[in-house]
C-alpha cells in the first residue's frame, strides 16, 4: 500500500521545481513563485480524478477530519457516530471539535452497519463519521439512506481508501464531506498531508478559511484579507504538495499493483475451508491495500497470528489487540484523558466510555487478520507468503 515504496526521481523533480522557481508557502507571494502552485495543482488533479467539485489540501488526515467537522457545522455538544474499529484520530478529531463520539457496531465489511447506526441515533446526533477501513467501505446505499432519513451529515473518512470507489463513485464523495490522508504510509504519500473533499460550496469555503486562521483568500495581499470565521493553522506546504503531485500521477499504477498482488494471495487462501473474507460490496472498486480474512474463533485466530509471526511473515495485523485501531485498547479514550480540560468534560450527560459495549464488533474483530499489500513484492515474495499460509492452515 505505501506510496513511498515507489518514490523515484519524479518526486525529487517536483520538489526541485518549488525550490528553484516557486515558494514553500501555499498562499500569496505571487511575484516570487513564477506561477508554481503545487497545492493548487494537486487539488485540481484530485478533483478531476475522483469527480468532486472541491478538494482542499491540509497538513494531515487528522487535520482534514477536524476541518471537515468544523466546515460542515459539527461542533459543541453534537453527537457524531463513529466505529470502534478505526484509527484513533477519528475519535480525537470529534472530541477536539467539542463534539461527542458515539460508538456503533460494525459488520463483516469491517465498517459501520446501517443497523448499528440506527441503534444509537438520538436527538443530539448530528453526523456519522463513516470510516472506510483497510482500503474499502461498506453498504454505502444503506448507510446514505439512514443518514438521509434522519437528516444526518455523512462524513466519509477515506484516509485508508484513496482511489477506492463504490458503484463507480469515489469513496469520500458519497456524503456531504470526505477526507483523504497522504501521510508516510498511505496509498498516496506527501510525507504528511491530507485533503477535504466536498461538492458543497459552503463546506468548501468554510474548509479553506478554517484551515488558515479564517482567511477568505480573496485578492493578492494576505494582510488585506478578511477573516469571516475563526480558524487554525492546518495548511499544507508546497513541498509536501509537490511530493503529492508526483505520487498522484502514479495512482492508477499503484491500484493495479495492489489489486494484482491481493488477488494472488486471496486466490491461494480460498482453498482453506476455515478461511472466510471481509465482505467487499463492490470488488471492482476495492483499493486493495489490505487483505482481511476471518477465522472461526478468537482462539484459532490468535494461534494463526502467532504461527505467522514465528515464520517471520511481515505486515500482519491483528487489530483486536492493536493499540492504535480498536476501542477496547484505548484507555485514554475510555477515560477522556488529556493534558488539559476538554470541552466534553463540561457535558453532564456525556457517555461513560469505560462502559461502552460493542459485542458484535468484538466478535468480528477478534477473528479478523489483515495483511498489508505491498507494491514492492516480487513473485517470490508473494509465493513465500502463500507457502507460509499453507503451513499454517494445512497444519
Amino acid at each position: 500500500m505505501p506510496g513511498f515504496e515507489i518514490f523515484d526521481e519524479s518526486e525529487k523533480q517536483q520538489i526541485n521545481e518549488v525550490m528553484e522557481k516557486g515558494f514553500t508557502f501555499r498562499y500569496n507571494f505571487d511575484g516570487m513563485r513564477n506561477d508554481v502552485w503545487k497545492a493548487r495543482e494537486l487539488e485540481s488533479m484530485i478533483c478531476e480524478t475522483i469527480n468532486v467539485k472541491h478538494a482542499h489540501l491540509v497538513s494531515s488526515g487528522t487535520t482534514a477530519l477536524t476541518t471537515a467537522l468544523m466546515a460542515a457545522g459539527i461542533g459543541a455538544g453534537d453527537e457524531v457516530i463513529v466505529p470502534p474499529f478505526t484509527f484513533v484520530a477519528s475519535v480525537e478529531a470529534i472530541v477536539l471539535a467539542g463534539a461527542i463520539p458515539v460508538f456503533a457496531e460494525i459488520d463483516e465489511t469491517l465498517t459501520l452497519s446501517a443497523e448499528g447506526i440506527e441503534a444509537v441515533i438520538t436527538p443530539k446526533t448530528k453526523a456519522v463519521n463513516f470510516v472506510h477501513m483497510c482500503g474499502y467501505g461498506g453498504h454505502m446505499d444503506d448507510i446514505k439512506a439512514v443518514c438521509d432519513k434522519h437528516g444526518l451529515i455523512l462524513l466519509e473518512d477515506a484516509c485508508q481508501a484513496t482511489g477506492a470507489n463504490y458503484k463507480g463513485q469515489a469513496l469520500g464523495t458519497i456524503g456531504q464531506v470526505g477526507t483523504f490522508s497522504f501521510d508516510s504510509v498511505k496509498t498516496i504519500s506527501c510525507g504528511e498531508g491530507g485533503a477535504v473533499l466536498t461538492n458543497d460550496e459552503t463546506i468548501y469555503n468554510n474548509a479553506h478559511m478554517f484551515s488558515d486562521h479564517g482567511h477568505d483568500h480573496i485578492g493578492m495581499d494576505r494582510g488585506a484579507e478578511s477573516h469571516p470565521i475563526m480558524g487554525s493553522n492546518f495548511r499544507i506546504s508546497e513541498m509536501n504538495a509537490a511530493v503529492g503531485v508526483a505520487q498522484w500521477k502514479k495512482l492508477d499504477r499503484i491500484l493495479e499493483i495492489q489489486r494484482r498482488n491481493k488477488k494472488a494471495l486471496k486466490d491461494a487462501l480460498k482453498e482453506y475451508p476455515e478461511v472466510s473474507f471481509r465482505v467487499i460490496t463492490d470488488e471492482a472498486g476495492d483499493n486493495a491495500g489490505f487483505l482481511s480474512i476471518m477465522l472461526p474463533t478468537e482462539a484459532r485466530t490468535k494461534e494463526v497470528v502467532a504461527t505467522l509471526a514465528e515464520q517471520k511473515v511481515p505486515a500482519v495485523f491483528y487489530w483486536y489487540a492493536n493499540n492504535w485501531h480498536y476501542l477496547k485498547n484505548w484507555k485514554h479514550i475510555h477515560e477522556m484523558k488529556s493534558s488539559a480540560k476538554l470541552p466534553i468534560d463540561l457535558i453532564a450527560d456525556r457517555p461513560d466510555y469505560t462502559q461502552v459495549k460493542t459485542p458484535k464488533s468484538d466478535d468480528i474483530m477478534s477473528r479478523t487478520i489483515s495483511m498489508l499489500i505491498q507494491l514492492s513484492w516480487t513473485e517470490e515474495d508473494i509465493q513465500s507468503r502463500i507457502d507460509a499460509f499453507a503451513k499454517v492452515f494445512k497444519k
